[in-house]
């Protein structure tokens, strides 16, 4: 069992890294959204480096042996790596809404700049949120010597639930249908262009383009609240306890997906695959992007 989550801490930490090391060496990739891209995968990074190895321990061993303070740190890092994720795939979908919906206004109002303050916000406002869900939850209730398991208040979880969960899944969802349907409508209005033999403009081009990259994240996302959704269903639940094999199975399945975007990266994106070959054969990666 270490071997096997040894393998998978060292896959997900590989795959995010070349991401991370795509992104901000090439200048030609940075942009908005892979500024966003750049911020989920230092999250899945981090998920794989620390969060992995810990809960490893924790699962394979049936016991805290690391003291209570690392339990402490530990669980703050872990609320604070998670919900970052889910606050990027936020605003991952406002920009595909700006980008596909009114593409007249996304260089105006969406700029790097901007981008990479909104994502240290996100990153501020999480870490602020996780420190706070363990300052006010005072009672963790040990059934034995050794456990490290946060437990809230039933209010507590029901904010956490609403704050974390509902409130940006029904943004993200919301805001996808809508992206879908006017991507839709797009391309019929572009494929009927070339079924009547007019050339296409370069807006039209780029109307495409950001369509098929809103349809790439749009795959992201909804792997992504496939891993969240049962967890956070299962928890609902009074019967539910953290140390259950089929509650584990469920957390695990949030910490695998951090493993899955890069590949999804990988299938999707043509700049991905090209740049990783560069990383990996090392032909422009001590070069000037």
């Amino acid at each position: 069992m270490y071997v096997f989550f040894s393998l998978l801490s060292v896959w997900t930490v590989f795959l995010n890294l070349l991401v991370i090391i795509s992104i901000s060496h090439f200048k030609k990739l940075h942009t908005p959204t892979n500024m966003l891209i750049l911020s989920l995968a230092v999250a899945d990074l981090f998920v794989g480096l620390i969060i992995m190895p810990l809960e490893a321990i924790r699962l394979i061993e049936t016991c805290w042996y690391l003291g209570d303070t690392i339990c402490r740190l530990f669980l703050i890092i872990l609320d604070m790596f998670l919900c970052t994720s889910l606050s990027n795939l936020v605003v991952i979908a406002v920009d595909r809404y700006v980008a596909v919906c009114h593409p007249l206004l996304y260089p105006q109002k969406i700029t790097t700049t901007r981008t990479i303050i909104i994502i240290c916000v996100c990153w501020f406002y999480n870490s602020v949120y996780a420190i706070s869900i363990f300052i006010t939850t005072s009672q963790r209730n040990y059934t034995c010597f050794g456990e490290c398991i946060l437990m809230p208040t039933f209010a507590l979880e029901i904010i956490d639930l609403f704050l974390s969960f509902l409130f940006p899944c029904t943004i993200i969802i919301t805001l996808y249908l809508r992206i879908f349907y006017v991507a839709h409508q797009q391309v019929k209005v572009i494929n009927s262009l070339l079924r009547s033999g007019k050339h296409l403009t370069e807006g039209s081009v780029k109307t495409k383009s950001e369509s098929k990259a809103a349809l790439t994240l749009g795959i992201i996302v909804t792997v992504y609240l496939f891993c969240w959704i049962p967890y956070y269903s299962l928890n609902l639940t009074p019967i539910t306890r953290m140390t259950s094999v089929i509650s584990y199975f469920m957390l695990w399945m949030l910490y695998i997906n951090s493993a899955l975007n890069p590949l999804i990266y990988a299938i999707f994106y043509p700049w991905f695959r090209t740049s990783v070959k560069h990383i990996l054969n090392l032909s422009k990666i001590f070069k000037t992007a």
